[in-house]
């Protein structure tokens, strides 16, 4: 049989639905107390309420009733407080997999609540939307619970509880394209903002995708990481719901000793809550993963007790999968004739009334049959039928699964682009507050400073060697001593011009002191200037003649280096990316972890580039990937690699 197995349920059915039950059931924790269901109700009085979910459904919809047979009878009963009494039975029906019921409550919650983005509205909204199965409804509740999505804050608690919803939803149509960004931003979103239930039922529901995509383990991983919170919080009903959801993934893969355990866990927890629904999914799986370990004998009890049960209920589909494994039983065990006879009424409308995904499988299992009792016309139709249907779902698969990748792909590209813009933000806020903390330190300086230059600007225009020192002043860093930021433009503009004529390459070097602010918070202002300083002093002993090294702001540099190859333009700004390694910090920095470091972004005039500013924004370019892998790297711009030799370019990219 196929992965998905013979008696594997579509998700727009209940075999996952113990996801959809978690999404509304109980509490997130805040100091210490629980607050039930996904998105919290305004209603202070009625959480032990909504947290008795976690612990008893049925004791919470009993209690539910009451209270709402109670206000309905009480005319100073605000409309808002009866519709929260709804949506908490609402909530705890759709755990008890009471749809109809739950369905029902949730209307009439709708029918109290005024549309909008008050909690109570949306979370009866999105109750509503997960008790629809039919293809026409599931395409209207999408859109509402889009579109009130789409109203919430970023990262809010509604926001998030809603994409969860609508992902689900949205994996009910068949659209795991979708599915899987809807519900990964949900995921990312909880993690951002430390929602920790959010993130727990993010984590399940997107596991239920992962699942039926084939990536179990992504979906054990997303599963054990909702168990562990529901362990943490003592949520009993919850965590029926999600060992079931990793037995079935446990299925998928094949582990069914594992699986096998997960059921066990489960009917146990679902007996302890009474729980009767849980505990017939629970025989079901049992019997299922006894089957494919070969103890047709010993699960066979486990199906006959969740028929019972289910047709009990009146669960008609879940009969019928209940009759289709039984029938594989006695398929194994020789009974051939009765087999057959139930899969005849399994499959007396032809799978119409079915899951499409395990159709197939039904037909399979029958032609055994009918083979087994000779009728080889009649097992030939259904090997005919089983393949054209198999076919058809594995064209399906395959178109699915390449949407889902490529949304995937897509969901992956914005998360790092969104992480890069934080990083690229970052930068930009380290160097703005590191400007305004310096002009803040010299605010006070230039008031004096300014009458003093007055007297220096006289005394110089008198005399000659003045007039050279104001020169110097002009141009060259007061802290440093190295060339100013407009001394160095000067200087650059020069090179590059002489590089021009003398058909010569002009290598320029942007470097940027790494977290120099960190520094500065940590250890002071004058620690940072030492190391201004000090890293001025290690540039002149490296650098050779008509090579400079000038200040261009802050704690960047630039480096001019004419007539070099590109390696030994490169070898330069090494060595004095080695050799800042060796400034000294106080032992109060190093404790923290800090150290001084450099990043730096190389650029060539190799292409015959005429403007300095081209040179220097591709060296810019190559800091910014520097500084983007991690701080203390050295990167040459992709145009100046690639106008390099074959020899500089192979030694480079083995760096």
């Amino acid at each position: 049989m196929g992965r998905s197995g013979l008696v594997r349920v579509d998700c727009a059915h209940a075999f996952l639905k113990p996801w959809v039950r978690a999404l509304f059931a109980a509490a997130l924790l805040a100091s210490g107390r629980a607050h039930a269901g996904c998105i919290d109700l305004p209603f202070p009085d009625l959480l032990p309420l909504e947290a008795l979910e976690d612990a008893d459904a049925s004791q919470a919809l009993a209690r539910a009733r009451l209270l709402i047979g109670a206000s309905r009878h009480d005319s100073a009963t605000a409309p808002l407080r009866l519709a929260a009494l709804y949506a908490i039975a609402a909530q705890s029906s759709s755990i008890l997999e009471l749809d109809a019921d739950a369905r029902a409550a949730a209307a009439s919650g709708l029918a109290l609540a005024p549309p909008g983005d008050d909690p109570v509205y949306l979370s009866l909204l999105a109750t509503y939307a997960e008790t629809v199965y039919d293809t026409a409804g599931l395409e209207r509740e999408t859109a509402k619970l889009a579109a009130a999505a789409a109203r919430q804050p970023a990262r809010s608690q509604a926001n998030v509880c809603l994409l969860t919803t609508l992902g689900w939803l949205q994996h009910r149509l068949n659209q795991d394209d979708l599915a899987v960004g809807t519900l990964t931003r949900a995921y990312r979103q909880s993690s951002l903002a430390n929602l920790g239930r959010q993130r727990a039922l993010a984590a399940e529901a997107l596991a239920t995708v992962m699942d039926g995509m084939g990536d179990f383990d992504r979906a054990l991983d997303l599963t054990g990481e909702t168990i562990n919170w529901e362990q943490s919080q003592h949520a009993s009903q919850m965590l029926s719901g999600t060992r079931y959801a990793r037995g079935m993934v446990l299925l998928g893969k094949g582990d069914y000793g594992a699986a096998l355990s997960e059921f066990d866990e489960v009917r146990r927890l679902g007996r302890q809550i009474a729980d009767h629904q849980g505990v017939a999914f629970a025989d079901l799986r049992i019997c299922e993963a006894r089957i494919r370990l070969g103890q047709s004998a010993a699960g066979r009890a486990s199906c006959e007790a969740a028929q019972a049960r289910f047709a009990a209920a009146g669960v008609t589909q879940m009969v019928k999968e209940s009759r289709a494994l039984l029938a594989h039983a006695d398929l194994d065990e020789g009974r051939s004739a009765t087999a057959l006879a139930t899969l005849n009424q399994v499959l007396d409308h032809h799978g119409a009334d079915i899951v499409p995904r395990w159709v197939p499988e039904l037909y399979e299992l029958r032609a055994r049959a009918n083979a087994a009792t000779h009728d080889y016309r009649a097992a030939y139709a259904d090997l005919l039928e089983y393949v054209q249907r198999a076919r058809a779902a594995n064209e399906a698969d395959r178109a699915r699964s390449g949407s889902v990748l490529r949304a995937r792909f897509r969901v992956d590209y914005e998360i790092e682009r969104n992480a890069a813009l934080q990083r690229e933000l970052a930068l930009t806020r380290e160097r703005s507050d590191l400007q305004r903390n310096q002009l803040e330190r010299r605010t006070g300086v230039l008031v004096v400073g300014a009458a003093l230059i007055l007297l220096l600007s006289y005394l110089l225009l008198a005399n000659r060697g003045y007039r050279r020192e104001l020169q110097r002043l002009a141009t060259e860093d007061s802290l440093t001593r190295l060339p100013n930021r407009r001394r160095t433009a000067e200087l650059a503009t020069a090179a590059l011009a002489e590089a021009v004529a003398g058909h010569q390459p002009l290598t320029i070097a942007l470097i940027d002191l790494d977290h120099f602010k960190l520094i500065n918070d940590a250890c002071g202002h004058a620690v940072g200037d030492r190391v201004l300083m000090e890293l001025a002093v290690i540039s002149r002993t490296l650098l050779r003649g008509g090579e400079v090294l000038g200040r261009w702001g802050g704690e960047e540099f630039l480096m001019l280096l004419p007539a070099q190859p590109l390696d030994l333009a490169l070898a330069r700004v090494e060595a004095l990316r080695t050799a800042a390694l060796e400034i000294a910090l106080p032992q109060s920095a190093l404790a923290a972890g800090l150290r001084v470091s450099l990043s730096a972004g190389m650029a060539t005039s190799y292409e015959g580039a005429s403007s300095l500013d081209e040179i220097i924004a591709r060296a810019d370019v190559a800091l910014y990937e520097a500084k983007k892998h991690g701080r203390n790297l050295v990167r040459v711009a992709d145009e100046s690699l690639q106008a390099s030799t074959t020899a500089i370019r192979r030694a480079l990219r083995a760096r």
